[in-house]
């Protein structure tokens, strides 16, 4: 079996619409350059991905579009679905089993560092570990990746806090789960973030 067959990356994205993405940039760019910033974002996401040794589906947020930069080379494209960003998580994972990968890795579109490289490497660590988290500077993860579902890890918690990482982690020394971690990279979701990447400059 090809290493491809066994290897899913799910890949989050968010529609790109002005208004509805990088709602904290946007306050401090407005929503016009925050989209642009996404768009790049979005950009750098789906080479390296492209890049990396494994089978690719990506999942929107609002709706599958007839067209977009992921789909352009075959990728499929699903819908995201559940009351919140857990559920959704849990589900794609739960869809990546379901079609017979043995390894599934879930990243989003914000982590403009991560590349095709450590999507590789994530993978090579579940041949070894049962999960592999890749840590964010802000207190979250930019990469979850596991061999089986794992509803705890994703349903009833909360979201977009400095704690993520930390009690993903007591979730799996509770399970006795064996896991890796990934290098510290870092997201752009705030003014700051997007300053430190040097990824835009205002025109």
């Amino acid at each position: 079996m090809k290493i491809r067959d066994e290897r899913l990356l799910v890949v989050f994205s968010k529609n790109p619409v002005a208004g509805r993405v990088k709602t904290r940039l946007a306050a401090s760019i407005g929503d016009r350059d925050a989209l642009e910033v996404y768009e790049a974002l979005r950009g750098i996401t789906e080479r390296e991905s492209a890049r990396a040794d494994c089978t690719r589906i990506v999942f929107y947020s609002d709706f599958v579009p007839e067209t977009d930069l992921f789909l352009a080379n075959g990728s499929q494209g699903l819908l995201q679905e559940g009351t919140d960003l857990g559920e959704r998580m849990h589900r794609a994972f739960l869809e990546g089993f379901r079609l017979g990968f043995r390894h599934v890795a879930l990243i989003g579109t914000d982590c403009p560092e991560l590349s095709a490289l450590l999507i590789n490497r994530a993978f090579d660590t579940l041949s070894d570990c049962e999960a592999v988290l890749g840590p964010a500077r802000d207190g979250g993860f930019y990469l979850v990746g596991l061999n089986r579902p794992m509803p705890s890890l994703f349903l009833r918690r909360r979201w977009s806090t400095p704690e993520v990482l930390q009690e993903s982690l007591t979730i799996f020394r509770e399970h006795g789960t064996a896991y890796s971690l990934l290098p510290a990279l870092s997201d752009i979701d705030t003014i700051e973030d997007l300053e430190e990447s040097g990824l835009w400059r205002p025109s």
